[in-house]
Order: C-alpha cells, then structure tokens, then sequence
C-alpha cells in the first residue's frame, strides 16, 4: 500500500498539463523543519497555484528552492513547460515584491503581466511610517487598492500623495517603486480581482501545508514531505472545486462598489 501510494503522488506531482489552460499564476514559497541526515534544518519550497481560464483552481506543482533564487523560479518555471503547461496562454503571475522572482517570470513569460501582493507591499510601506500614523495610513492604502475603478484609484493615490509626501518621503518612494505592478489588476476582468490582488488563494494553502506539519514538529525526510504536501494540495483542490465563492462574491460586490462610486461622485 505505500508503494502503491508513493507510485500515486508521484504520478500526481509530474502528471501532464498540456489539457490546462491557465491564465494566472500564483507564486509563493513557504519553510518546513525537515531532518536532514543528523540534523533539523529548515527547508525551503517553492509553489506556484494555476488559476484556469473558466476560474477553477488547481496546485501546479511544488519544488524545494529558495523564493529570492532566480536560478531554482527558472528551474521551476521550466519544469511545469517540460510538463506541458502552455506558457503562451499565461497572462498574469501574482508574486511578492521579489525582483529575482520578478525577472525570472517576465523571462520566462514575455507575454504576460506581473502582480504584486498588496498585503506585503501594504505592510512594507507600513515599516516606514510612525505607529501613531499606521491606522491612518493602512486605511488609505486599501482606499487606494480596492477602489472600484482605475481612475479613482489613481486620483486617491493622488490625495495621498499631495498629504503626506512632505512627512512621509520614505514611504512613498517605496510605494512609488512597487506601482507599475501594484494595479495591474485593473487590466483584467473585475470578477477576476479577489483572486489575484489579495494572497487569500495561497495564504489558505500555506495554513493547510502549516497546520498539518506542526503537529508532526519534525518531518522525517523529503520523500515524507512532498507525500504530505501532494495530499494537501489534492485535498485543497477538491475543496476549490466544491467552493468557487471567489468568484460569485465578486460578481456580487463589484458592480455594487462601483454604483456607490459613482453616486459619490456625482453628489
């Protein structure tokens, strides 16, 4: 039984994706105390979740490499290619601010856009601001972020930046620098924003990959590791399947946001 199982994740972690069509890609990585040989260290492994083109989600694979190595993102990228995953319809990756990772994924896919977290960015700006100011300057950047339209999320950034270039310099040049990928969203369909300007799809595989592997402490190798992860993952995408909430929410709120929108503006 656990040839036959280790045979199945096996099959799994290196099954064709020539049949997938992705648009997006989603890119993370995430650290695991593994033994290796007489020892504990802390492993690094690389994700990457594939959105389809009708919205569905799926885990494209996983691989062990460091998040800011440009060499193992090639590798990686690579790999789903030699597997079949259609480069040329990839419009879009979701990544932290990373400029390796960032270099490497315009390389590999000239053709699409890149995205930043906006979680991360927000929280990079935030080290840059005073504690007192923080509340006030988190609420301003999800005004910027999650404004219903392009054109009001510039004119907010705007006002943000007239009010508070004077005191806050360092922080907004570390926003400025991230901008160019921070609203690419808006050149996508808005059903589609929920899903790829907010980390919610591969924070909540992370807390699966977390919550599982705490309770072990340590994990014995990395045969044992991927095993766990590829079941994870499996699981994770049953769970999708059933749930595509993202989207109908979305649909829901957007059209709702942007009526608000405009009766502010128009009052």
């Amino acid at each position: 039984m656990s040839k036959e199982l280790v045979e199945a994740v096996e099959r799994w972690h290196n099954r064709d994706l020539s049949q997938e069509r992705i648009k997006y890609l989603i890119n993370d990585g995430v650290h695991f105390k593994m033994r290796v040989v007489d020892s504990v260290e802390s492993v690094p492994v690389l994700v990457v979740v594939g959105v389809r083109e009708d919205g569905g989600k799926v885990v494209l694979g996983f691989q062990a490499g460091h998040r800011e190595s440009a060499s193992s993102w090639r590798e990686f990228f690579r790999d789903l290619k030699r597997r079949g995953l259609r480069w040329e319809l990839i419009k879009l990756g979701v990544m932290d601010g990373i400029q390796a990772l960032q270099q490497v994924f315009k390389e590999e896919f000239p053709q699409a856009e890149v995205q930043r977290y906006l979680v991360h960015l927000s929280r990079n700006v935030l080290a840059k601001v005073p504690r007192k100011l923080k509340g006030e300057i988190a609420s301003e950047l999800r005004g910027i972020f999650y404004a219903p339209a392009e054109e009001e999320a510039k004119g907010r950034l705007a006002d943000f930046k007239t009010r508070w270039e004077r005191h806050l310099r360092s922080a907004l040049r570390c926003l400025e620098k991230a901008l160019d990928s921070a609203l690419t969203f808006f050149k996508f369909p808005a059903e589609d924003w929920l899903s790829i300007r907010t980390t919610n799809i591969i924070e909540r595989l992370n807390k699966k990959f977390k919550r599982r592997t705490k309770v072990m402490e340590i994990i014995a190798s990395e045969k044992a590791l991927y095993n766990l992860l590829a079941f994870i993952c499996l699981k994770m995408e049953i769970y999708w399947r059933r749930s595509p909430m993202e989207r109908v929410v979305s649909a829901m709120f957007i059209p709702q946001l942007k009526a608000a929108s405009d009766f502010t503006q128009n009052a």
